[in-house]
């Protein structure tokens, strides 16, 4: 639970005083904390005298503490409770929504600006809190945005979509109390920015290997912050669309400050506010802008050095959810079905014939190597059509008694099955279940896994036909180093063979499709996503969508895809910049702790008694003036 206010100079964001509060109070906390107070003991949150001066002496004695009803603890601490409640509920409730309002920044909605929007608002929420107010904050925040982003998890049940997003919740939770901290130090715009880095770094590897979805990047693939991944990938382009957001939010402080100090001047004085007035609110709302314009600076390199004739098929599912397999042989067939139509196409002259063919993950519903009937087709298909196919089949290991691997195999109408990918990152709980034997009892809707997936253990760059083609499958995308070390390891272009078939037109594709356009940026690579229900595209090496279909149809898409060697400087730095923001992030919270312990005990130790009485003064004539602004309002 949130704890109550902080109305001390010393926990004051930037060690000011009381006296002159420089942020809104509808937006920033600490300039409310004198009045909130006042609020809480109105309500019974603070034990008030009863008129008796305390001194020594016994109960109603002279200067005594009068005598207590029976019960009256209890009912203080009712009354505490309920003033907390209803003090926090605002603040909750705008948390809540600026939560939502983030997950409309992301596909199938696709505004990105809120994206900028929720960043300024948790951070004037959470600003001049304390580290309990701040983590509660961040829950709120959290649990409803990852809620709605995740709500195509709804096909398996709601309570998969409020699990994940309670625990994914929890990082911003850590989030709301880091911020609530180091907005107690100077630059703290620039301390927030690198904080959401760091929660962006712990989330996307832990628990099982993390879970990258809901990064500020994701919503941002085609934003004026785009082209800065080629420079330092998905985390700078988090870190700059969150500078942005706690540089606006800096500016609604700076504006407030002003508002509230030109009011006492011409108060006292009748002055009135100048242009040089507005010069405090004006620097963070520049440095905004530039970081909002330096996207435009970053040249995306697109110039291909090859190119290749390529064919995507999309062969369909029998039904979405999660029985989307249905019949034994039903995909393949779906897949072979429209390869034999292309081939026929290609024989009329009505398409020309491509150098290579790319079917999507589980396109072969049947292990291709131990039933023979699934390798005929696969076979009769690759043949006609007179070119390599990379063919997605789960193949039983070969070693691993009871496992299988998720692979893309490259199969050649001369040699049939030759190289292949197995998938490094399987999906727990979709792919594998942890502690299998014991979760398995208490939730009986794991069996529907029934084998686990073996991880491969090396990069998927595969020769297919006259391309070096980097395999990389399914939710392996939102891992920045699956794509990274692909590209490293040489590959011209990026392949992404997926299956969405189980949470089709629930905007889950539309959401896997946006970082196949960020991976192109971040590599300088064309990238290929294969689905078997859609949605199948062709992203051009600047994230330009030059080709998708819709889902759940059949469909080929036909292309000359461009193919490039050169590297880019976020392939080179790899996850450099996300290592140094992320520290900057947690060694900036680590100081502000620290600044704030040591404030703590300095007005601990006693300062000189002149200073301490003038400063009461102060703190008096603050609380009493902001008291009476209060009940004006």
């Amino acid at each position: 639970m949130p704890s109550g206010s902080d109305t001390t100079d010393a926990s004051a964001p930037g060690g000011q005083s009381a006296k002159e509060p420089d942020t809104p109070r509808s937006a920033a906390p600490e300039g409310r904390e004198g009045h909130e107070g006042r609020e809480a003991e109105a309500d019974g949150a603070r034990p008030a005298d009863d008129g008796a001066s305390r001194g020594p002496g016994g109960p109603g004695g002279p200067g005594g503490p009068a005598p207590q009803e029976p019960g009256a603890p209890v009912a203080g601490r009712w009354r505490r409770a309920g003033a907390l409640v209803r003090r926090e509920i605002p603040r909750t409730a705008l948390a809540a929504l600026s939560g939502v309002a983030l997950a409309l920044a992301f596909p199938p909605y696709g505004a990105w600006p809120l994206s900028l929007v929720s960043v300024a608002a948790l951070s004037l929420l959470a600003r001049g809190r304390t580290g309990r107010q701040g983590a509660w904050l961040g829950l709120a925040f959290g649990w409803p945005f990852f809620t709605v982003l995740l709500k195509w998890l709804h096909v398996i049940g709601w309570d998969a979509v409020l699990g994940l997003a309670f625990l994914q919740g929890l990082f911003l939770a850590a989030l709301g109390a880091a911020l609530a901290v180091t907005s107690r130090v100077r630059l703290w715009p620039l301390w927030g920015a690198c904080l959401w880095v760091a929660e962006e770094w712990a989330r996307d590897r832990v628990p099982f290997g993390g879970f990258p979805w809901g990064r500020l990047a994701f919503a941002n693939t085609g934003s004026p912050y785009t082209p800065l991944a080629a420079l330092g990938g998905a985390p700078l382009v988090t870190f700059a669309v969150a500078l942005t957001g706690t540089l606006l939010a800096a500016t609604a402080v700076a504006l407030w400050a002003l508002r509230g100090r030109a009011g006492e001047r011409h108060a006292e004085e009748g002055a009135t506010k100048g242009p040089r007035a507005y010069v405090p609110a004006a620097g963070p709302l520049v440095l905004a802008v530039a970081v909002t314009a330096a996207g435009y600076a970053v040249p995306v390199p697109t110039k291909a050095d090859d190119r290749v004739d390529i064919a995507v098929v999309q062969g369909n599912v029998e039904q979405p959810g999660m029985d989307f397999l249905g019949r034994p042989m039903k995909i393949l067939n779906n897949h072979v079905e429209e390869t034999l139509e292309l081939a026929r196409k290609v024989k009329k002259g009505e398409v020309k014939r491509p150098d290579l063919v790319i079917w999507p993950e589980n396109s072969s519903d049947l292990d291709p190597y131990k039933w023979p009937e699934a390798g005929d087709r696969i076979d009769e298909a690759v043949k006609a059509i007179g070119v390599p196919v990379l063919v997605g089949a789960l193949v039983d290991h070969p070693t691993k008694e009871g496992y299988v691997e998720n692979q893309g195999i490259v199969w050649d109408p001369e040699k049939g099955p030759g190289a292949s990918y197995t998938k490094q990152h399987p999906v727990p709980f979709g792919e594998y279940v942890p502690f299998r034997d014991q979760l398995s009892k208490v939730i009986t809707r794991l069996q529907r896994v029934p084998r686990d997936f073996w991880p491969g253990d090396h990069s998927g760059v595969l020769q297919t036909g006259p391309a070096r083609l980097g395999d990389v499958i399914c939710f392996e995308v939102a891992y920045d180093e699956i794509p990274r070390d692909t590209v490293n390891a040489g590959a011209r272009a990026l392949v992404i063979q997926t299956n969405n078939a189980t949470y089709g037109n629930t905007g889950q594709p539309e959401q896997q499709l946006v970082m196949s356009k960020l991976r192109a940026v971040e590599h300088g690579r064309a990238v290929v996503t294969a689905a078997p229900s859609g949605i199948s595209a062709i992203v051009s090496p600047d994230g330009t969508v030059e080709q998708r279909t819709q889902e759940f149809t059949r469909d080929t898409l036909t292309g000359s895809l461009p193919l490039r060697d050169d590297t880019t400087v976020a392939d080179r730095v790899g996850a450099l910049p996300e290592w140094v923001l992320a520290m900057v992030g947690v060694l900036s919270c680590a100081g502000a702790l620290f600044l704030g312990r040591r404030t703590r005990r300095r007005a601990a130790g006693g300062a000189d008694p002149a200073a301490q009485a003038e400063q009461t003064t102060e703190q008096a004539s603050a609380r009493t003036a902001a008291g009476q602004e209060g009940q004006q309002r």
